[in-house]
């Protein structure tokens, strides 16, 4: 039986729904989504395994010029993106005009792989303005194939999967056939807890935390975890913890519930908060936390 693999690359500005769609392709909530910009960091692979294929999906950050070293890295996940695709996704939301680095656009107009261009959350569009986007789009990245999808309703993911299906390349597979995901669970413990950051503390905060699980003990029925969240500045730690450390508490619990959720075991989690001074602008503390790898 001929086998079919190979590398699916999303990208596309912050917030238009690229993790969304990747958890819809894998069936699984591995990349975490918030309302806020930025919330992707790292380069995340999705596996979905058939007997016949294996379509590695790849969710990269949103992308944006970055101010400091971190964004840097961040934006080295995206170059590399483009580098190892064998199908890219381009991923735009109604209403947008331009990708926010003409680099970038100039490589997908340019790229001599098959492009989908997949204009997400049309459900909050009228047929007009779907009928605009489409033919703006059209006219500005030629080379593309459009669909109008809704990834958070699961409008026409199922036609996208299929017509990925359709242009993958003959290949063995790239991982082994039972694989979800090439990140290890420390990788998912720090995600949840750093989603539920994202998600109880405004401004510069969640931009300023980074998680590290410094211990993941696996029993039969149990997991003890304890992760440290890393702060920038004594002020943002004090934030972090809240009055007689309700505001942590309150991570605490909304983690382990989507961490018995996705393990399918209990949980038990300690957090502590550190301060680790500029971190995002120090190239040895970013290569610590998986990001510098130059």
């Amino acid at each position: 039986m001929e086998h079919k693999a190979g590398f699916v690359n999303i990208i596309g500005n912050p917030n238009v729904g690229k993790s969304t769609l990747m958890n819809a392709l894998v069936g699984e909530r591995l990349s975490i989504i918030t309302s806020k910009a930025q919330t992707t960091r790292h380069r995340i692979l999705g596996i979905v395994n058939g007997e016949d294929f294996q379509v590695v999906l790849s969710d990269t950050p949103g992308i944006i010029k970055p101010a400091y070293e971190l964004q840097s890295s961040m934006m080295d996940f995206v170059k590399s993106a483009f580098e190892d695709a064998d199908i890219l996704i381009y991923m735009v939301e109604v209403g947008e005009k331009e990708l926010k680095d003409e680099a970038f656009f100039n490589k997908i107009i340019h790229a001599k792989i098959p492009v989908l261009l997949l204009l997400n959350k049309i459900d909050k569009s009228t047929q007009e303005q779907l009928e605009e986007q489409v033919a703006l789009w059209r006219e500005k990245v030629p080379n593309a194939e459009i669909y109008p999808i809704s990834a958070l309703e699961n409008f026409s993911v199922q036609e996208v999967f299929n017509r990925i299906l359709e242009l993958l390349p003959q290949s063995p597979p790239f991982y082994p056939k039972d694989a979800l995901t090439d990140k290890p669970e420390r990788f998912f413990v720090n995600e949840t807890i750093r989603e539920k950051i994202l998600l109880n503390y405004d401004k510069e905060i969640p931009y300023a935390v980074e998680i590290e699980t410094e211990e993941f003990l696996e029993d039969d029925d149990i997991i003890r975890i304890k992760a440290v969240i890393m702060v920038e500045r004594d002020t943002q730690k004090g934030i972090i913890i809240g009055h007689k450390g309700t505001a942590i508490k309150k991570v605490g619990i909304q983690a382990r519930e989507d961490l018995e959720k996705f393990f399918g075991k209990q949980i038990h989690i300690e957090m502590f908060v550190k301060v680790n001074k500029n971190w995002r602008s120090n190239p040895y503390q970013l290569r610590r936390f998986g990001y510098n790898n130059k």
